[in-house]
């Protein structure tokens, strides 16, 4: 009987333990419901979960919601486009704040995103509101607007 009621505590343990991957991290913030659904739209959401790791610039629905809305609705509607546009918000690797220079970084999209640490850290011009919040697979900083790749 004890022996069960061990294995009973610590399965509990290990389920409240769990470490989340960066989409279940920035889903279960709460900020991020429409980078969610594009995600799953731009069909990266099992790239996010795998084992990376990964360090994503996180816009949040306030960024989203400055976006046009025939805009928006255009580009969630483009499976290809979405993916490009989410995939530059994401850096291979994991990289903190603190390891953040200015200059280029080079994303999973392919093309560079500028960052700039002087008066807080920008990428592309979007403001990091929000840095360093670990998952079990990454980091993710948030950020305050979309930022869209360079043609």
């Amino acid at each position: 009987m004890k022996k069960a009621l061990l294995v009973v505590a610590l399965a509990i343990c290990g389920l409240s333990a769990q470490a989340k991957d960066i989409v279940d991290t920035a889903v279960a913030a709460g900020d991020f419901k429409t980078l969610a659904v594009a995600l799953e739209k731009a069909g990266l959401l099992q790239t996010l979960k795998g084992p990376g790791p990964f360090t994503v610039f996180a816009p949040t629905d306030a960024a989203f919601a400055k976006v046009p809305k025939a805009q928006l609705d255009a580009l969630l509607a483009d499976r290809a486009k979405l993916a490009a546009v989410l995939t530059y918000h994401v850096v291979p690797g994991k990289v903190m704040s603190q390891d953040l220079k200015p200059g280029s970084v080079k994303t999973v999209q392919g093309s560079a995103l500028n960052v700039a640490t002087a008066g807080g850290v920008k990428v592309d011009g979007a403001n990091v509101v929000k840095a360093d919040i670990a998952a079990d697979n990454g980091v993710i900083h948030v950020i305050d607007t979309v930022v869209l790749p360079r043609d």
